[in-house]
């Protein structure tokens, strides 16, 4: 139970109190500042606190956004201040120093001053006045305030101010703004128009009957699944409920996010599942059309990893560049290049922002495209049409991103650098040639270029060598040589971005074309149970930079070989088994070895006390 005091007398016939009450809140009465400190004493260190001002007029809806965010440590709106027991400390300094200075004001009006109830040591404000202590406070957690655009958040002076507030409350349904802003501000176009309108609905179908963000994102996995399941049955019944439930899934991940933002039910766990569940049922989806492919004679394994592995290359190419573009104090650095201000120019079109946002394929139209594709064609059209697709919008992405950076003006930060170092996932070999180059003066985009050539490398032997030749391995350690040479400085330069992907696509690939060229049926379906395995570890990565505590353990990286140790291993046992069953099993070993130490590390911070609630408000395409 929280507890919110009311910092005075409540106003007589006001409905605040049972707002507080129905917000989840225990209502205790202060009578002045001295008493609320008293009060707040008394509640239990772990509860969330909530100071308000008895004329507050406003909508319910305000006082949910103020009081109850748990993403917040504090919060405020006109009138009304929440903290959570990390901003205890915080809150009770701030209380503290406002119940001296109502003491100190009464002691001057006794002297002949002014009347305390008319200066600043008025006990109804104490709200506002604590809440710009906290603001002043170096050691106190930022106040987030909440935008309310239409919504109400008001201490009116007077009667005549208190009937205008009144009125103003009147004349907009909290409920329809709480049901419009529970959808993303930006988001694609498919979802916007043909989920949306009615998801936001179902989100608040789940709200009223107790249902939680993590149970809806459970029955969007399963669903998924499920659908996967009916695409492995390679029947045309099966292809079409496949379409028909992959469908269903995506509405109940919209409506997950939409039922948080709705109730506010933001949780470390929910941004853990929310941030994987995505690419878990996606990429069984992948597998599920490839099973049900191989049941009518047709293997399209190779096809199905490929998607996997340029969807998640397009990923770490969005994750690298947001990251590069951070500076200090937060965001993405300004857009000075004239690339950003043309894309500005494009934006205030209105056409042109939907069009935009349909090319690069986010979730909504890649899913209903394969959904569609699903129901009416085959497993290889509806595969090849979806790597066609992807490839354009990853060229038309990458393309903008590059210019945009060529052109910028922001320097790269000391954070940047070091989220992109932790993206590169260098293990201990690249590691070692690092530390042997650093302080090594380099060419301005030595280290993309760097990569890139042992990328290309790597994969050109990979793909232009017989099964079974020692140059593989002997281009993984050139691959290894040089990725630690390019990550042996700050990643700091215009196109530094562009290693960790480069990195990953050369891993990805490696798999991918020794799989498909080796002569085991088997492989290339192990294959792509170790490149999900992998590529989870490295979503995981990027959602724990994100929240802001940092990449994964070192240990764990060294553990994993690194992304140029994988590569090393996967080589070498294709080297030395590709004309036999052996090399399916080693990288079988390798699947399941990186898949349990992975998964259990994660498991153990995202359920920790330190992990971040990570919640994709940006509407970026996913």
């Amino acid at each position: 139970m929280s507890t919110a005091i009311l910092t005075g007398p409540p106003v007589a016939g006001a409905p605040l109190e049972s707002d507080l009450r129905s917000l989840g809140f225990d209502v205790r009465v202060a009578a002045d500042a001295a008493e609320a400190g008293e009060v707040l004493a008394a509640v239990p260190a772990g509860e969330r606190v909530a100071l308000v001002d008895p004329r507050f007029v406003g909508h319910l809806h305000s006082l949910r956004l103020a009081l109850t965010d748990p993403r917040f440590p504090a919060a405020a709106v006109p009138g009304a201040l929440a903290a959570a027991p990390a901003a205890r400390a915080a809150l009770v300094r701030a209380v503290t120093a406002a119940a001296d200075a109502v003491s100190g004001a009464a002691v001057t009006a006794g002297r002949g001053g002014t009347d305390p109830g008319d200066g600043p040591a008025a006990p109804s404000g104490l709200p506002d006045r604590v809440a710009a202590a906290l603001a002043e406070d170096p050691d106190a957690p930022a106040v987030h305030r909440p935008e309310l655009g239409v919504l109400v958040a008001a201490v009116p002076a007077g009667e005549a101010a208190r009937a205008a507030a009144l009125r103003a409350v009147a004349e907009t349904d909290d409920e329809d703004v709480r049901l419009r802003s529970a959808v993303k501000s930006r988001d694609g176009f498919f979802t916007t128009f043909f989920i949306s309108p009615y998801s936001r609905h179902l989100a608040r179908w789940c709200a009223r009957r107790g249902l939680t963000p993590n149970q809806v994102t459970t029955a969007s996995l399963l669903t998924a699944l499920v659908a996967a399941a009916c695409a492995a049955t390679g029947t045309r019944g099966g292809f079409v409920a496949a379409g028909m439930l992959l469908i269903a899934s995506f509405v109940l991940d919209c409506a997950d996010g939409q039922l948080a933002r709705y109730s506010l039910q933001y949780s470390t766990l929910g941004a853990w599942l929310d941030a994987t569940f995505d690419r878990a049922k996606e990429y069984a989806y992948y597998a599920g059309l490839a099973l049900g492919a191989a049941r009518g004679g047709d293997d399209v394994w190779a096809l199905a990893l490929g998607a996997m592995v340029l969807q998640t290359c397009r990923h770490v190419v969005d994750f690298a560049f947001n990251e590069a573009s951070h500076h200090e104090g937060g965001g993405a650095a300004a857009n000075t290049s004239p690339t950003a201000a043309l894309s500005g120019r494009l934006d205030s079109v209105g056409w042109t922002v939907w069009a935009r946002r349909m090319i690069v394929l986010p979730i909504g139209e890649r899913w209903a495209l394969i959904a569609v594709l699903t129901a009416l064609t085959t497993p290889r059209t509806t595969l090849t049409v979806l790597l066609v697709g992807c490839a354009f919008a990853a060229c038309y992405t990458t393309a903008g991103r590059v210019l945009r950076s060529l052109t910028r003006k922001a320097e790269r930060t000391d954070r940047a650098a070091a989220a992109l170092a932790d993206l590169a996932d260098s293990g201990p070999l690249a590691e070692a040639v690092a530390t042997a180059f650093r302080g090594t003066r380099l060419p301005r985009l030595a280290a993309p270029a760097l990569a890139l050539l042992g990328s290309a490398a790597l994969v050109a032997a990979a793909l232009w060598t017989q099964p079974g030749s020692p140059w593989p391995p002997a281009a993984a350690l050139g691959y290894a040589a040089l990725s630690g040479i390019a990550v042996a400085r700050p990643l700091k330069g215009a196109l530094d971005w562009l290693v960790p992907p480069f990195l990953r696509t050369a891993e990805y690939t490696t798999v991918l074309v020794l799989a498909a060229r080796a002569e085991s049926p088997a492989a290339l379906p192990v294959a792509f149970g170790l490149v999900a395995a992998v590529a989870y570890h490295h979503y995981d990565t990027v959602y724990r930079i994100r929240g802001g505590t940092g990449a994964p353990p070192r240990w764990l990286v060294r553990a994993t070989g690194g992304h140029e140790g994988r590569v090393l291993v996967v080589t070498a046992a294709a080297a030395l088994w590709a004309g036999g069953r052996g090399f399916p099993v080693a990288l079988a070993v390798l699947a399941g070895v990186l898949a349990l130490t992975v998964l259990a590390e994660s498991i153990r911070f995202w359920m920790s006390s330190r992990a971040p609630a990570v919640h994709d408000e940006t509407g970026e395409p996913a």
